[in-house]
C-alpha cells in the first residue's frame, strides 16, 4: 500500500475520533508487514491523563489481535476536522511505537495532498529499551 492510500484511511479514521475538549481530531492507519491496516482516531476524555491518542488505538487495536509485526503509519491532524499540517505523534506514541517496531518503521504525517515520511529512529533517536538498557 502506497503512503497516499495509507493516508487516506487515516484520514476516513479522522472522522470518527471524538474530541469535544480540544477540537483537534487525528485519526491514524497502521500497516503491517501482511498488509493488513488497523485505524485509531483520538479518543478525548474530560481528565486529560485518560485521552487516547489515534496511534496508540490503531497500534494497540492491532496487538489485541494478535499482530506484532508493522512497517508504518500514516497519521493526519488538524483543529475542527480540517486537515491541517503535520501531525507529529506524541512523546508517549513513539515510545509506544518503539516496543512494536523496528527503527526503520515508517512515520506517514500529513493528508493525501502532501505528506512527509519519517523513520521512527528520526522521531525517537535515543529511544528507551530494555534490551539497550540491561
Amino acid at each position: 500500500m502506497d503512503h497516499k492510500a495509507l493516508l487516506q484511511l487515516a484520514e476516513q479514521a479522522r472522522k470518527n475520533a471524538y474530541a469535544p475538549y480540544s477540537g483537534f481530531t487525528v485519526g491514524a492507519a497502521l500497516l503491517t508487514k501482511e498488509g493488513r491496516v488497523y485505524t485509531g482516531c483520538n479518543i478525548e476524555n474530560a481528565t486529560y491523563g485518560a485521552t487516547v491518542c489515534a496511534e496508540r488505538t490503531a497500534l494497540f487495536s492491532a496487538v489485541s489481535q494478535g499482530e506484532r509485526r508493522f512497517c508504518a503509519i500514516a497519521v493526519s491532524g488538524g483543529k475542527a476536522g480540517k486537515a491541517g499540517g503535520l501531525c507529529p505523534p506524541c512523546g508517549i506514541c513513539r515510545q509506544v511505537m518503539a516496543e512494536f517496531c523496528d527503527k526503520e518503521f515508517t512515520i506517514v504525517l500529513g493528508n493525501s495532498e502532501a505528506y512527509q515520511t519519517y523513520t521512527l529512529a528520526e522521531l525517537l533517536p535515543l529511544a528507551f529499551s530494555l534490551d539497550k538498557n540491561d
